[in-house]
């Protein structure tokens, strides 16, 4: 067996105890700010259309609404992030990588708040997006390295969950804060400069958190992961201690070569490459299409501002229940299955919840639909992390991963012209047809995955 195969075997023996989820637990944490920054999107935008920085109707930019623009700034930055500047994570570490793009974003946002111009906001929103476009693909890779195969669909519900707190909180925030004044700073400022306070909780996150030991192995720092995996398997409970080929063995390693975008390409990775390209653009329609435009499509059914968004934050309050609940089914049951089966319930639900206009129905289905689209979002982040090895982990997801950045940034101007044009059930014909391509690419091209081990599946 080679050192890389003996550490990964190694860390997929460990029991499911503190010692390994507090990993996952405190990389989330990070991950709270990043999805509050992420997730403003939607909440802010009635808020800016109020202060009068953003016009309604089709005033903005190619003669669509400035909220469309706002967004389609954001998932550039994303999607520039998450093609150009992910890789530096198989380079310099995981570690290192999220505490820079935390920084990053969070004094972009920050800078957010003194704007005075829609211009201002969506060139600021664009940098602010790369750097939260860096920390996704980070995380993902730290988790899916950290966690044994068995517990690894759980990992990322938790990990969802704990990021997806952030949700009702920026919910919360924009609806009561939207309409006030304080301390001579509009409502919106507040927003964004809570959002901006994950620069301070960045010190304490980093000093806890060690770098993924698949990383170190991989970067040539034998003694340090074989130290880092010792350390969890003597904090584990029962307690659990190094097989008898990896017992006493500190290994000085070689770096393993890292390798470029075209290995994603190689016939080895060939037809996971396009499944994931073509999931991306198509997953990115159905999750962020509700997602960034719920307040507004709750609008449109006929509800003020102030309702829709006490409406929406009702709704988001299942974001970091979704996960958990999913959490019972995410290593019983194949990654794909849930995948498929989320993109079934999304598009359903979403297709009923556009003929509705009381609230209860609003309320009920919204939450229905957020359950369904997080449980796609949760199962695809373990999934795609998956399917890639470590030397290329970062790089590799952050190029598939990038084409949901980029269809999201045409997917909002569509759903503004399908909004003011024909309503929100247009809105939702068009995110169903991408859901179904969603469970046809996933379903005819994608691998097996569920409780195998990291090596394996990337072999």
């Amino acid at each position: 067996m080679t050192d890389q195969t003996e550490l990964g075997a190694r860390i997929d023996a460990l029991p499911s105890s503190w010692s390994v989820w507090r990993l996952v637990v405190l990389v989330s944490l990070g991950g709270i700010f990043e999805f509050y920054d992420l997730m403003m999107t939607a909440y802010v935008s009635p808020a800016l259309v109020k202060a009068g920085l953003f016009h309604q109707g089709s005033a903005g930019l190619f003669g669509q609404s400035d909220q469309a623009t706002f967004a389609a700034a954001t998932f550039l930055g994303l999607f520039l992030g998450a093609l150009l500047v992910a890789r530096l994570a198989d380079r310099l570490g995981r570690r290192a990588v999220f505490t820079l793009s935390l920084v990053w974003y969070a004094g972009c946002t920050l800078a957010m708040a003194a704007c005075v111009s829609a211009l201002q906001l969506d060139l600021l929103r664009l940098l602010s997006g790369v750097g939260i476009g860096v920390e996704l693909v980070t995380i993902d890779a730290y988790v899916a390295e950290a966690a044994p195969a068995r517990l690894r669909g759980r990992a990322f519900a938790l990990n969802q969950a704990i990021q997806f707190l952030a949700v009702p909180l920026v919910a919360l925030v924009a609806w009561k804060l939207s309409p006030l004044t304080v301390l001579g700073l509009a409502g919106w400022r507040w927003i964004m400069l809570i959002g901006a306070s994950g620069a301070v909780a960045v010190w304490f996150i980093r000093a806890r958190l060690p770098e993924s030991p698949r990383w170190l192995e991989r970067a040539g720092y034998g003694r340090e992961a074989d130290a880092l995996v010792s350390a969890l398997e003597k904090g584990a409970t029962p307690k659990v201690f190094a097989p008898p080929w990896a017992r006493n063995k500190a290994p000085e390693t070689t770096p393993t070569r890292l390798s470029g975008l075209g290995e994603a390409f190689s016939p080895a990775y060939r037809r996971r490459t396009v499944m994931l390209v073509i999931f991306n653009i198509a997953q990115a329609i159905g999750f962020y299409g509700f997602g960034n435009w719920a307040p507004t499509l709750i609008a449109a059914q006929g509800h003020s501002v102030t309702k829709s968004l006490g409406y929406a934050f009702v709704i988001a309050a299942a974001y970091p229940l979704s996960p958990l609940i999913a959490s019972l089914i995410a290593d019983r049951l194949e990654r794909k299955v849930q995948i498929i089966v989320a993109a079934v319930g999304t598009a359903v639900l979403g297709l009923i919840f556009s003929g509705q206009s009381a609230a209860a129905a609003l309320i009920a289905l919204g939450v229905g639909v957020t359950f369904f689209s997080n449980l796609l979002s949760y199962a695809y982040h373990a999934y795609q992390s998956e399917l890639y090895p470590t030397r290329m982990r970062a790089s590799a997801v952050g190029f598939v991963y990038s084409f949901s950045r980029l269809s999201t940034v045409a997917s909002s101007y569509v759903i503004a012209a399908l909004l003011g044009a024909f309503g929100g059930q247009a809105v939702f014909l068009f995110i169903s047809a991408a859901m179904a391509v969603v469970v046809l690419d996933v379903a005819i091209l994608g691998p097996r995955t569920a409780g195998l081990g990291l090596e394996k599946i990337s072999s």
